[in-house]
């Protein structure tokens, strides 16, 4: 089967060396997305602000691999702030028809890579 890598756009911002998605056959990896917007700044301000550009990026990414927000079979959600997980809970049901919710884990973890992310998303999709 073919492979096919999806690069991470430069935004005017340096992203570390990985590729945005990978698809094998007819399944898309999706690597973590930030609340990073396509000039390269990141979303500041609340926790809905943030996972409105973190889901922006992610329909981006899937949508550049031929596929859509129906088709995620698995996401695992992080959140710096355990606090976030009930804000998060509605904003993602809210971001996901009812019919096509994914699999999903949610991690609340000590921090991530840029300090002032409050959550990051991946998931894995069908394509094709």
């Amino acid at each position: 089967m073919d492979i096919q890598r999806h690069p991470t756009p430069t935004g005017g911002r340096p992203f570390p060396p990985f590729s945005m998605s990978v698809r094998h056959g007819p399944t898309l990896y999706v690597s973590g997305l930030g609340p990073v917007a396509a000039d390269g700044t990141i979303a500041r301000g609340d926790f809905a602000a943030q996972f409105a550009q973190v889901m922006a990026n992610l329909h981006a990414a899937l949508a550049q691999a031929g596929t859509d927000i129906t088709r995620v079979l698995k996401a695992n959600v992080l959140l710096v702030r355990a606090t976030d997980v009930e804000e998060m809970n509605r904003l993602y049901r809210a971001a996901f028809p009812a019919e096509a919710l994914p699999a999903r884990t949610t991690c609340v973890v000590a921090a991530l890579p840029v300090p002032d992310f409050l959550l990051e998303i991946e998931c894995v999709a069908a394509v094709g």
